[in-house]
């Protein structure tokens, strides 16, 4: 039986992404720049473990971070009490979630938005996003495009820690416009191991269809960078992925 929940992924998730942890804070610096300067208040969306929100709230800006999953919300949790830093965790879906107070920027990294469950609930998200900004306030993102689903998520990878070894098998269903992974564990236990199937999928969205949802939410300038150049050591290929930045309308005029 497969396990849709990611139960495993949450436990091992930071030692999974910590070689890549850097280069995404390199991208939020480089594309987010001054705004960052101008934040007082903001929410990572689809926080994961808080790594994100911890690092911006370390900057002495006032932070929120959302999960849907009760388990990555008690790791964010933990480690914002172990960072020492003033974070709110707080357990919500991002199609529907409502922060206490309106904040200058929402970020939502590492292709969190791909893992909706429908096309469809893109258009939620965006709308919930601007609810929660002040006027003017910023939308950050990231997205992989089908060319990373038809190029990457069809190969086989293995990643073992020390008593665990993980394999990934996917593929990419071009009729549902879906990625899709198989994420088969191995954890010891004792002398002997024990097999988990986990799966992974992510909706594949073109950039037509994500400025309509931004821009039907209300987002009036919105930006969008190839990843590529900004993750040199990641070897990746042009198109693979892309940055988003929009702004909700109603602030002032956009920074050049």
């Amino acid at each position: 039986m497969v396990d849709s929940s990611y139960k495993l992924l949450a436990v091992y998730y930071d030692r999974l992404l910590g070689s890549v942890r850097a280069p995404m804070s390199r991208v939020r610096q480089e594309v987010l720049g001054e705004i960052l300067k101008r934040t007082s208040a903001a929410c990572d969306l689809a926080c994961g473990t808080g790594t994100a929100a911890v690092e911006l709230a370390r900057r002495g800006i006032r932070m929120y971070a959302v999960d849907a999953s009760p388990l990555m919300c008690r790791l964010a949790r933990r480690k914002v009490r172990e960072a020492g830093v003033r974070v709110r965790v707080l357990h919500a879906d991002m199609r529907s979630f409502r922060l206490p107070e309106p904040v200058d920027l929402v970020t939502c990294e590492f292709d969190a938005v791909n893992h909706l469950p429908r096309k469809a609930d893109l258009d939620r998200v965006a709308r919930a996003v601007a609810r929660a900004l002040v006027p003017g306030g910023w939308f950050f993102f990231d997205v992989n495009n089908q060319q990373a689903f038809e190029k990457v998520w069809t190969g086989t990878w293995r990643h073992e820690m020390p008593g665990v070894v993980l394999v990934m098998q996917g593929g990419y269903d071009r009729r549902r416009q879906r990625g899709w992974s198989n994420a088969e564990w191995f954890i010891r236990k004792g002398k002997s191991w024990q097999r988990t199937l986990e799966r992974v999928e992510e909706v594949a969205w073109t950039a037509t269809e994500i400025r309509k949802s931004l821009r039907g939410a209300g987002f009036s300038t919105i930006r969008a960078w190839d990843q590529a150049p900004f993750v040199r050591e990641w070897k990746l290929a042009p198109g693979y992925r892309t940055v988003y930045l929009a702004r909700k309308a109603g602030g002032q005029k956009p920074d050049k």
